[in-house]
């Protein structure tokens, strides 16, 4: 994984606990070296701080969601609360807050790499009253969205649509249950693995950067409970 982060001793520190627990790190100090080994190398996850000097992690959230849609999470100090939506709506699928204890960093990198290789269940989205069953090779069809449950692609009107592992999997909650209302509090247990009340902008965020790429009505607000697919 590449890690990114300006602060020497948690540049270190983070390395070390991380390679503790078996992951392989690469570090750098500033975004543009971020950048630079981003391109240079293939990574299975990216750890960004918000606050980077020459290219600010939110900066270089965006650089690597123009040709990658590998894992990110932001870190970020505790009072940047605006720089955290930023960083959720350039493309980054969760976020944690520093100082931050390195069991609750290793159980969120742990759960995006879940997402990253997640398989739905054979039977997603097909129960009594559900909407649609899967077509034959496992499709899910709601209007102009198709969802190959199998291949783990998605199209809108026939074009493919590229999402992150996280964006996939909050679509495939959706769509194993359309028409059903789904809690922001339950998502964040069922897509981010929260074990405990997490932040429900991450939901939101996420949530409008879906209607950007399957369009505005796919996926609609039901004020004060959550969201639902339209079947």
């Amino acid at each position: 994984m590449l890690l990114v982060e300006d602060d020497e001793l948690m540049r270190r520190s983070f390395s070390v606990a991380l390679e503790r627990y078996g992951y392989r790190v690469k570090a750098a100090a500033d975004g543009l070296a971020g950048l630079e080994l981003f391109r240079d190398d293939s990574f299975d996850l990216l750890i960004l701080d918000v606050m980077l000097p020459g290219l600010d992690g939110i900066g270089l959230c965006r650089r690597v969601r123009e040709t990658s849609l590998v894992p990110v999470l932001m870190m970020s100090a505790r009072g940047e609360g605006l720089d955290v939506v930023a960083g959720l709506e350039a493309g980054a699928d969760d976020y944690v807050v520093k100082p931050v204890d390195t069991y609750v960093l290793v159980a969120r990198i742990r759960s995006l790499l879940r997402r990253a290789t997640y398989a739905p269940a054979p039977a997603l989205g097909h129960a009594a009253g559900d909407g649609p069953p899967p077509a034959e090779g496992g499709l899910l069809v709601f209007g102009d969205l198709t969802i190959d449950t199998g291949g783990l692609e998605v199209s809108v009107s026939g074009s493919p649509v590229a999402l992150t592992p996280t964006e996939l999997k909050l679509l495939l909650e959706f769509a194993a249950h359309p028409g059903i209302v789904l809690e922001r509090h339950a998502l964040l247990r069922d897509v981010w693995e929260y074990g405990w009340d997490g932040d429900s902008r991450v939901v939101d965020l996420c949530v409008q950067r879906l209607r950007k790429k399957l369009g505005r009505d796919r996926i609609e607000t039901v004020r004060g409970f959550g969201y639902k697919l339209r079947r």
